[in-house]
């Protein structure tokens, strides 16, 4: 059948298996079929094109489900030329035609679709058919939407049935149990983080794409690789300041019920006000720091020049006041107007030399590499994005498990690499001690002072990063102590192991959870059933460009001229002084 011809005695398995053959031999050799007869022991069709004598008979073999074709008459003369809105080209046959396509590429786009079945087929169908057939083929390898909100309260039982510890939980609003918001940490996330990783959380969130959209919030630090460690993560129906407070409460109860000594955070977000006040209710003794990708990129877009970005890196990570204040001038040299932008962000919130916290070198969250886990699956059901990021984290826990079994340094690798660079630098210095813990370092081009019982250094490089500069590896080395010992745990290949010593189980299959319409157990008293938000995504293709009603206001207006009487104000054609000049000589 690849060339799509029928012989009198072809034999098809089922009646589906010759109408699919037929209708594929239609849309590929562009006729159009106009369909006499048709049901489970006969079918007998013809070409829709008025006068062409091709006629096609078919039927189904006795005591099987065979059927072939009994007859075939004439042949096509209608000049086969139905190319445009094939109307066998149906939204099931454009379902069947990318099936396997959705279930590699969840965002098969439907301009993707118009191009393969037109580089395919020749023929040319309307986008609206292509969108309708990619919806309806992800809901049914995926599920719909309105069965992802159902099945939120077995699944959420299945994570804490399968990962003790772990909090799962749907939250709902009104009579009719609408979905609001849902939170999700494992239990492996949380002792990874509270043992193993450094204590950095990083807060944001991405917009899902799905028929009720909702927006993704998440929480992630960083292990003692400097790798991507998923905390907590939770969907919401709206993303407002509300939605960050709850968020924040519910990762502070998850944290709080697993350690007796909350350990001194800092938070990374992108600055928005409610994220601030909502670390400051919930967090009140840590620290808060702005992104430095998103202040970057802000200032990238607001004023075009990438000069200014990467001053403003150098100054964000500019270890002395002095170097620091040489960078800021030197951007208010090249934008006075972006000098004075960046002071509604004060540099206590993102330089490192004058963040009274601790964010061990890292001025921008890993939020963005997380949102990659989901950035295909986020116009699927809900629990498909969910289930994406447990299948995600089961493999990341697992690989990385694997990983450090082979690491002999003391040191994960990039702190590893970060000492063996320092002790490198040492060797040139030469070493004054003062007393027991003080030190003078002297290198060629300046002095340092080090005290090792405060873990600092003058050049604010051990307070900043955590593990030991090169002044004070000399200094530690000239009275033989172990520069690994004077190291923050959280760098260290044992608080790696911790970091990932809880493994992250699988949940079973759908078939396996206690289904909806069976009675709860006895002690489950909120058991319920969740349905979708009441809103839905608008009709239509979403704006590219929304414009900011701040920057419609500063926007600098056209000044319209006019050619005749050169005023401002008007064009020639609405000119009164033509009028005028008439009405003067009358």
């Amino acid at each position: 059948m690849e060339d799509h011809t029928f012989v009198v005695g072809q034999e098809f398995p089922d009646v589906k298996a010759f109408r699919n053959a037929i209708k594929e031999a239609a849309i590929a050799q562009h006729f159009e079929l106009r369909i006499i007869k048709s049901d489970l022991i006969r079918y007998f069709a013809k070409c829709a094109s008025e006068g062409c004598p091709w006629r096609i008979r078919a039927v189904k073999l006795p005591n099987v489900s065979t059927f072939t074709v009994r007859s075939l008459e004439g042949t096509h003369t209608c000049g086969r030329n139905a190319q445009n809105c094939h109307h066998q080209a149906s939204v099931d046959w454009i379902v069947s035609f990318i099936e396997e396509r959705l279930r590699n590429n969840t965002n098969y786009k439907p301009k993707d679709i118009l191009h393969d079945i037109h580089q395919q087929y020749g023929i040319t169908i309307p986008y609206k058919q292509a969108w309708r057939a990619k919806e309806r083929g992800l809901a049914a390898i995926y599920g719909s939407s309105e069965e992802g909100y159902c099945l939120l309260p077995s699944y959420c039982e299945q994570i804490k049935r399968t990962n003790p510890g772990s909090v799962a939980q749907v939250f709902t609003t009104g009579a009719d149990n609408r979905f609001q918001r849902l939170f999700i940490s494992f239990f492996g996330s949380i002792y990874g983080f509270l043992n193993g990783c450094l204590p950095i959380v990083g807060l944001g969130g991405i917009q899902l794409k799905s028929k009720y959209l909702g927006t993704l919030l998440s929480a992630t630090s960083f292990d003692a690789d400097g790798g991507l460690f998923p905390l907590a993560f939770g969907v919401v129906d709206m993303e407002n300041d509300e939605s960050w407070m709850w968020f924040l409460s519910e990762l502070q109860k998850a944290l709080e019920m697993n350690t007796e000594n909350m350990p001194q955070l800092t938070f990374l977000c992108d600055g928005q006000k409610g994220i601030v006040d909502a670390v400051k209710r919930k967090f009140p003794s840590s620290s808060h720091a702005v992104c430095l990708r998103h202040l970057s990129e802000s200032i990238g877009k607001e004023f075009k020049n990438s000069r200014l970005v990467h001053l403003l890196c150098k100054a964000a990570y500019a270890t002395t006041t002095i170097h620091f204040k040489e960078k800021m001038l030197e951007i208010s040299e090249v934008s006075s107007a972006a000098a004075k932008w960046l002071q509604q962000f004060p540099p206590s919130r993102w330089a490192l030399v004058y963040f009274e916290g601790t964010r061990y070198g890292h001025l921008s969250s890993n939020i963005d590499e997380f949102n990659k886990w989901i950035l295909e699956a986020r116009e699927l059901p809900v629990i498909q994005v969910i289930e994406r990021i447990h299948s995600k984290l089961m493999a990341e826990f697992r690989d990385r498990q694997m990983k450090s079994n082979s690491w002999s340094s003391v040191l994960a690798p990039s702190a590893e690499k970060r000492m063996i660079e320092a002790i490198n630098h040492a060797s040139a210095f030469q070493v004054l001690r003062s007393d027991e813990v003080e030190f003078e370092v002297l290198s060629s081009e300046r002095s340092d002072i080090v005290n090792i019982g405060t873990h600092s250094c003058s050049c604010r490089g051990w307070q900043l990063y955590g593990i030991p500069c090169s002044h004070a590896v000399a200094a530690l080395i000239s009275c033989r102590k172990d520069v690994y010992a004077f190291t923050e745990k959280c760098f260290t290949v044992a608080g790696y192991h911790e970091a990932y010593a809880e493994t992250i189980n699988p949940i079973p299959e759908k078939i396996g959870w206690r289904k909806l319409g069976e009675a709860p157990p006895m002690d489950d008293d909120d058991a319920q059933v969740v349905r979708p938000p009441k809103f839905r995504r608008p009709p239509g293709r979403p704006e590219k460009k929304r414009i900011c009603v701040e920057e419609e206001l500063n926007r600098q207006k056209h000044t319209v001229h006019c050619s005749r009487c050169n005023q401002t104000g008007h064009y020639k054609t609405t000119c009164k002084a033509e009028t005028m000049k008439s009405i003067e000589q009358f």
